[in-house]
């Protein structure tokens, strides 16, 4: 497997995440993917997903990115440590979003491609429409 975030994987990925979405009947979602250096590689939004759709999206994976683990991870230290995320959203100048729904992408021998954000039904089907997306394409995900 070559450990490389090409555009067209990044936009079979987001197609992934659509079709799990709509064969489970989820609302509209919005998904970003981000290489490893949390730069954008594609983004779509579905008809009828609301507004702000990138910035939560993009928040989830660049969270994920940023300290190297799943955005779930992220939430549950928001309860625990709420401390340490405050510090976190500050020094990311507002930028992470610390809920399901960033999952990182690694190769099956773990080199980290980048990760993917998706918003718009609840953060667990979020995650959950990640999660399919990644395992479709023969890849592995980190949720957290």
């Amino acid at each position: 497997m070559t450990a490389t975030l090409t555009l067209d994987l990044a936009n079979r990925l987001i197609a992934g995440v659509f079709a799990h979405g709509a064969a489970h009947g989820f609302k509209p979602l919005s998904a970003v993917v981000l290489d490893a250096g949390g730069h954008v590689k594609a983004f779509q939004r579905q008809d009828g997903a609301s507004m702000l759709r990138f910035e939560i999206a993009s928040g989830k994976a660049y969270g994920a990115l940023a300290v190297g683990v799943g955005s779930r991870w992220l939430g549950n230290q928001a309860k625990d440590r709420p401390h340490f995320l405050e510090g976190l959203s500050g020094v990311s100048g507002g930028r992470i979003v610390p809920v399901a729904g960033g999952v990182l992408i690694r190769t099956g021998e773990g080199a980290l491609l980048g990760a993917i954000g998706v918003t718009g039904d609840t953060s667990d089907n979020d995650e959950a429409a990640a999660l399919a997306a990644i395992s479709a394409e023969g890849l592995v995900a980190d949720a957290g």
